[in-house]
């Protein structure tokens, strides 16, 4: 004999599982993380491009190279332009040896005239003559070497420009390197190698998966039950009616309220008004961007 359940009872089990299974979270929302558009800074053609989507890259690694023949042949010709200014440079000491022997000579006459007057073998004048000699020696060695320093310092100042421009072709040479700025995994892949890229045009977009974001949306009612720095149970759907259980951790909490968004089902809890929160989840591979998870608090 089958036993029948009374209609009121059936409805009031159906009631309470669904109330049940309201209280198993305190709010809904979608995981995301900071995902960084990496994008190409000079133009030309990408030689090499050495990741795949899926990959997990490390910051600061080179993962490709766009040609820089160009630039570097730049390079090479403001470096002979350098030598061809520096070449014209004048050697000062060579051109002065000779002045500087004069000077030499002129101060030992001076002095073999003063050692004569004073043995009365050799006139006051003539010792007159011989200082005003190494005087004038004195002065001419002095304009040589003012002149020839002007002179090598306008060729000096000629080279600055090029130095300059030289800083300039190896900031772009730097360009050229894509270089992954920050660790994680790559999502998309927006380019290929041997394909023509420009400045500005993305390459690939990465993002770290280790540790990911949920952001989910409490009522007015929760927000004072809710805080930076808390932990909470984060549910995630596995098999069945079962849930995956992970530690979560409130990192920010929205400073104003907003409607919910339309992905949620009813049309009388899209009406709320709704505070955003971001729950940061230590990820095991499980949790993908776009995923659902249910927070309780």
């Amino acid at each position: 004999m089958k036993t029948k359940i009374p209609a009121i009872a059936l409805i009031s089990i159906v009631l309470a599982a669904c109330q049940n299974k309201k209280k198993a979270y305190d709010a809904s929302g979608t995981f995301e993380a900071v995902e960084t558009i990496v994008s190409s800074e000079a133009a030309g053609i990408i030689r090499v491009l050495d990741l795949e989507e899926g990959q997990v890259v490390d910051s600061g690694r080179i993962v490709g190279y766009i040609d820089s023949t160009q630039l570097y042949l730049k390079k090479r010709q403001l470096r002979a332009q350098i030598g061809t200014v520096r070449s014209g440079k004048p050697d000062i000491t060579a051109q002065t040896a000779a002045l500087k022997e004069q000077l030499h000579q002129a101060e030992r006459e001076q002095q073999r005239t003063a050692r004569l007057v004073a043995a009365d073998a050799a006139t006051q004048k003539q010792l007159d003559d011989a200082g005003t000699q190494v005087l004038v020696v004195k002065k001419q060695l002095a304009a040589l070497q003012s002149s020839l320093g002007i002179t090598s310092g306008n060729l000096e100042e000629q080279v600055v420009p090029l130095d300059v421009q030289i800083r300039q072709v190896d900031d772009q040479l730097s360009k050229c390197r894509l270089v992954n700025p920050v660790g994680g995994t790559v999502l998309t892949k927006y380019a290929e190698a041997n394909e023509v890229t420009a400045p500005g045009k993305p390459v690939y977009k990465i993002a770290a998966l280790n540790s990911i974001l949920l952001r989910a949306y409490i009522t007015g009612d929760q927000l004072p039950h809710v805080k930076p720095g808390q932990t909470v149970k984060v549910l995630v759907d596995d098999t069945g009616s079962s849930y995956k259980t992970y530690s979560g951790t409130v990192s920010w909490i929205s400073d104003k309220a907003e409607f919910t968004p339309k992905t949620i089902q009813t049309k009388e809890e899209r009406a709320n008004l709704v505070y955003a929160v971001k729950i940061r989840v230590k990820n095991d591979g499980y949790l993908k961007i776009g995923m659902y998870g249910e927070v309780k608090f």
